[in-house]
This record gives C-alpha cells, structure tokens and sequence, in this order.
C-alpha cells in the first residue's frame, strides 16, 4: 500500500475522501472505462456510476486487495452493465454489439484517432475479452504482469499467455490488413 492509498484510505469525512479519491484515480479509472464504452460521454457516465458505487460500497472494501484493484473490478462491471442496459445485449462479444460501440467511436466528437487506431479497435475486438483486457492494460495502460494479476486475479503466467496470444492474432490481422 503506497501513501496516498493509506491517506485516502485513513480518510474518514466521505466528501474528502472521494475528492482525493477522484484526484488521485480518476484519470486511470476513465482511462480503464472508455476502451469498453468507446464514447467520451458513456465514459463520463459510467464514471460517476462507478464514483457512486465506490462511495455506497465504501464500508465492504476489506483490504484484501489493493485499493485501485478494488476500484478497477467495479469500473469493469459498471462499464459492462452499461453496455447490456444500453444495447440490451447480455454478451461481450456480441459482433452486432462491436458494431455499435465502433460506430459511436468514430463517431465521438472527443475521438481523435486515425485509421490506424480505428482499426486496431477493429481487430481487438475480435479477441477474447480477456486478451483484449490484458492487451489494453500491457499495451495502452503501462501496467506490469504483476500489477495486473491482482486486478485481474490471474497468475502472472496466465496474463503473459492472454497478451502474447493477443498480440499475435494482432500482429496476423495487421499482416492480412488491406489499406484503404
């Protein structure tokens, strides 16, 4: 535990708490919840969910995990259920529902891809969830394999196998890719 968790953690007026909370992990949690939403505006939605649950849920969190491992399995599930209340779609993988999502992608006001981007979008979301999960952690997200197994709740060796499968079926994809 590293001192801005123990300071927030040690925090007991809930409004000071979820300010530091928001200071201090906002910007990681909105980067953990727009690769599954796509759109700046979902984001920020799923985001003040994900704040909301955070600040109800407050007295359940045990310490058994980090705080931000914590924190992340709610925005993933916040962002999930987005996805299935909004597209009334109970899979993940749904392609009609990848359809959709990359559709209000490009279609964002706040998206500033090119087509590359666009395209890697593309071809993530043809993998498995959970190597799109560790691709975008590893690759977009800086985080390290032991980082990421507490968050995930995978060995190392288990997220070193789902992001080397990833990147290459990625790597096969841009191999096959026409240029428009």
């Amino acid at each position: 535990m590293n001192d801005t968790e123990r300071r927030i953690l040690e925090e007991k007026d809930p409004g000071r708490r979820m300010s530091a909370l928001v200071r201090h992990y906002g910007e990681q949690l909105y980067a953990v919840i727009r690769p599954i939403v796509k759109t700046h505006a979902d984001t920020d939605d799923v985001l003040q969910e994900t704040l909301l649950k955070i600040h109800l849920n407050w007295d359940k969190f045990r310490g058994q995990s980090g705080l931000f491992t914590w924190m992340y399995r709610i925005a993933v599930n916040e962002a999930l259920q987005f996805l299935r209340r909004k597209y009334q779609s109970s899979r993940v993988d749904d392609p009609e529902l990848h359809r959709r999502l990359l559709e209000n992608m490009r279609a964002d006001p706040w998206y500033n891809g090119d087509d590359i981007l666009f395209r890697l979008e593309q071809i993530l979301l043809t993998l498995p969830p959970r190597q799109q999960e560790v691709f975008r952690l590893k690759y977009f997200g800086g985080y390290k394999f032991k980082e990421m197994a507490g968050m995930l709740d995978l060995s190392e060796g288990a997220l070193k196998t789902h992001y080397h499968l990833a990147v290459k079926k990625i790597k096969e994809a841009i191999g096959g890719m026409e240029l428009e």
